[in-house]
């Protein structure tokens, strides 16, 4: 197997008990891709990445590295490596021997092993702390020694479970860089599991977004980002409002969804039958104060609440049959004219910037 295998995921289940923690899921994670599994808690990322790990066994299904089935094989024998959330480094032990440690239960000769860790510690930046031990580091550093000490038994697949989620805001953003970086240059696959959107948009080649055990969406960013497939994934993103109703009519290409608030709002899309439910979304940051330029395309609503964000303004409204509507303003276009809480105003949109969901998975 070359080191940028593919990683397939065929039909696999995972059950605990009476509790189905990953509903029958297939994937196709291209070799040498970053992908990110996103989700809420309990969603079942973090189980897949334990099953292709293979600290989970598979309850039904196959996972496949290239062109072996890994399902049965024990973790040392899959090609891949995981870096734990917790780091686990051993406190009495200093950085080289941490990083040797898996070498070592391999039998490699003490001198081998330790200037093998050197060069693992030199591409993380941290040969010059070699000689310390884990409690003279900071968070960021353990968790480089932790990336090595994955690294070097030269897996195909590094698997990630939440590995900046013990770090503060801005050595996330430091640390995520370095991870993208770094897996350019080893051209591994990396398997990253987090629940944070941002991180997810700023690493991956591919975003596989997950609910109830289940594959809502797997796409690249900037899809997941301007065509959410499902109302959950386009919630869950937060980048679009999903308004849902009844199909009214559908005519060249146009939904149009009548809500129990008694509006009618037209999308661009896919057909329903006349009466089916249906969910369509609106991108938050198309979302502009003033009066629409076609039937189904804004509403008039009374403001909730408004966040000011320095470059932007999120002003939250309700209003014909909608409960909780989200606009992204420029500062410029929200100054312009500010509106105040409990006023009403009028808020419109473009026909392109609309989209009728899929039915979720769920």
């Amino acid at each position: 197997m070359s080191k940028a295998s593919t990683i397939e995921i065929v039909s696999v289940t995972k059950v605990y008990g009476t509790t189905t923690a990953v509903r029958n899921i297939s994937l196709k994670i291209p070799g040498g891709s970053y992908c990110c599994f996103l989700g809420p808690s309990g969603c079942g990322k973090t189980t897949t990445l334990r099953m292709i790990a293979g600290h989970e066994v598979v309850t039904s299904g196959d996972i496949r590295l290239g062109n072996t089935v890994i399902t049965d094989l024990p973790p040392a024998r899959r090609g891949t490596a995981m870096m734990f959330q917790s780091y686990a480094l051993f406190p009495h032990l200093d950085l080289v021997d941490n990083v040797a440690f898996s070498l070592k239960m391999k039998g490699v000769a003490k001198e081998e092993r330790r200037a093998r860790a050197l060069e693992m510690l030199k591409v993380v930046h941290m040969d010059a702390y070699a000689s310390r031990r884990p409690a003279q580091l900071s968070g960021g550093q353990q968790q480089r020694v932790a990336l090595a000490r994955a690294l070097i038994t030269n897996p195909e697949v590094l698997l990630l479970d939440e590995p900046l989620s013990a770090l503060d805001p801005f050595l996330k953003i430091k640390v995520r860089a370095e991870l993208k970086k770094l897996q350019r240059q080893l051209g591994i696959t990396f398997v990253h599991v987090t629940h944070s959107q941002e991180e997810a948009m700023a690493l991956a080649d591919l975003i596989v977004v997950m609910n109830d055990g289940r594959i809502e969406q797997a796409a690249p960013p900037r899809e997941i980002f301007k065509r959410p497939a499902t109302a959950f994934v386009a919630r869950f993103m937060g980048d679009h409002n999903v308004i849902s109703g009844k199909a009214a009519e559908y005519r060249d290409g146009t939904l149009s969804l009548a809500v129990p608030g008694g509006a009618t709002f037209a999308a661009a899309g896919r057909a329903c039958e006349p009466g089916a439910l249906a969910d369509i979304a609106i991108r938050t940051d198309r979302v502009r104060i003033g009066e629409a330029r076609a039937p189904g395309l804004g509403f008039i609503g009374i403001v909730q609440n408004i966040e000011y964000r320095g470059a932007s303004v999120k002003l939250s409204v309700s209003g014909a049959g909608i409960d909780d509507f989200t606009a992204i303003l420029s500062d410029d276009a929200f100054f312009a004219n500010p509106p105040k809480i409990g006023e009403a105003v009028p808020l419109c949109w473009e026909h392109r910037d609309t989209l009728v969901l899929e039915p979720g998975t769920a």
